[in-house]
């Protein structure tokens, strides 16, 4: 009879009727090996905030180019305000004259060079010696008053004095103002500096905590 139609021997029973399992060989390369579970981070929340490394770097050294920015930015306003103060000579009282009045005490026989100095001269020195012009009038009531009547010498001389007070005072505003602008652009300058640093590092610190554990496991293993 042909053996291709010779029916294989029955496989072989033990006792009681059931096939004895089939012993599988070693398979080559390691491949037979039962699979390790997954290493899990010890800082969940750090290896969620760095997921994105590349990115994350990215936006940190675009805050931290912003804030150089920011701060170049704020010292170049300040610097500016201090140059165009200087050659006005504003000088404040000495600590002994009677005109240093209270509001600018503090300044007392100091130079007008920066923001602060300009707002404390424009509203506690200008402005109130304005105040006791015409009455403390304003210079629109005192000009119109003075176009009412144009031979009046005394509304003239105080309209005069109302206009010059009144211009010097709002340059010295301007001059503070813009002052304040370069103090709040350096500061911010400098918090997103510090924040694009710890940005940066936060890859750098999951390697240190996560990954670099990982892959001492993985070498063990």
């Amino acid at each position: 009879m042909p053996s291709s139609v010779i029916p294989p021997p029955p496989a072989a029973t033990s006792g009681n009727g059931v096939a004895p399992p089939t012993s599988v060989g070693a398979v080559s390369n390691g491949a037979g090996k039962v699979p390790q579970p997954a290493h899990s981070p010890r800082n969940a929340l750090l290896a969620r905030l760095t997921s994105l490394t590349s990115i994350a770097s990215l936006a940190a050294a675009g805050i931290i180019v912003v804030g150089i920015i920011a701060v170049v930015g704020g010292n170049y306003a300040k610097n500016v305000v201090h140059d165009q103060l200087v050659p006005q000579k504003i000088v404040f009282p000495a600590a002994n004259s009677p005109e240093l009045l209270p509001g600018v005490k503090q300044y007392a026989g100091q130079q007008l060079v920066n923001g602060s100095q300009a707002k404390a001269y424009a509203n506690n020195f200008i402005n109130v010696h304005l105040s006791k012009v015409a009455g403390g009038q304003t210079y629109a009531q005192v000009s119109a008053a003075a176009i009412a009547e144009p031979k009046n010498a005394k509304l003239a001389e105080e309209k005069a004095t109302l206009f010059q007070g009144e211009t010097l005072r709002s340059i010295l505003l301007s001059a503070w103002g813009w002052s304040l602008v370069g103090t709040i652009a350096t500061l911010a300058g400098y918090l997103m500096i510090a924040l694009g640093g710890v940005l940066l590092l936060l890859p750098l610190a999951n390697w240190r905590i996560n990954l670099k554990d990982a892959d001492t496991t993985q070498a063990a293993a």
